[in-house]
């Protein structure tokens, strides 16, 4: 039953229309009205819509599910922009050691992390995060745009350690939605916090359904 409720929550809340008119003042934002209505522009030529609603925090963890395509990409970018919002990325610290691309890099708001060792990934993400005043951080739990058997959940533990909120993000191909979902906040539980994020995946489309997680495909089935 709660899971069904969820489920409701997340269809009200995508039938809004977002814009970046509508993010509260502690979201954090890029500054970039030249940017941000060019990705509007670009938004409306591809035909898509973004829906849903922002909780106005200064930090969370995004997710971006599924992620079939490099198509994904190709829409999420002007979505970003069209938003005005401010996503952080996580990209090898060798990506940095050339000037030019280390500042289209931080244009692009990428952290540059060491993934050398095992582990160190996760907890600069977490430092990372208690540190930053304000600090969206968007990560792809599928890990690759093939089929997984599992998703990753190191997303979970970064919230879970910081204390704040996950924002589920779907990108439907079927209703040309790109929509920001309700927000979940870490129980300690992750099985049941897991189930509350994947229900509000149900029914979404991304570009190649076959090469779903197995967990959204389980959901969807």
């Amino acid at each position: 039953m709660s899971n069904e409720k969820d489920l409701d929550k997340s269809k009200v809340s995508t039938k809004q229309l977002l814009s970046h008119k509508l993010l509260g003042e502690m979201v954090p934002k890029r500054g970039g009205a030249l940017a941000s209505r060019i990705g509007q522009l670009l938004i409306k030529a591809m035909g898509w819509k973004l829906v849903g609603s922002i909780p106005n925090v200064p930090k969370a963890v995004m997710l971006a599910m599924p992620h079939t395509s490099n198509f994904d990409g190709l829409y999420s970018i002007p979505a970003i922009l069209a938003l005005d919002l401010d996503v952080k990325l996580l990209g090898k610290d060798s990506l940095f050691k050339y000037p030019i691309l280390s500042d289209f890099f931080k244009w692009a708001g990428v952290i540059p992390i060491n993934r050398s060792k095992k582990g160190t990934v996760l907890q600069a993400s977490i430092d990372q995060m208690k540190r930053s005043q304000s600090l969206f951080l968007g990560l792809a739990p599928e890990g690759t745009r093939g089929y997984s058997e599992q998703l990753k959940t190191g997303f979970y533990y970064i919230a879970k350690e910081s204390g704040v909120p996950i924002i589920p993000v779907a990108m439907d191909y079927k209703t040309k939605e790109i929509r920001f979902l309700e927000p979940i906040y870490t129980t300690g539980d992750i099985d049941a916090d897991m189930q509350k994020i994947l229900i509000q995946y149900k029914e979404v489309v991304p570009k190649h359904p076959e090469k779903m997680a197995k967990a959204l495909q389980d959901i969807n089935n």
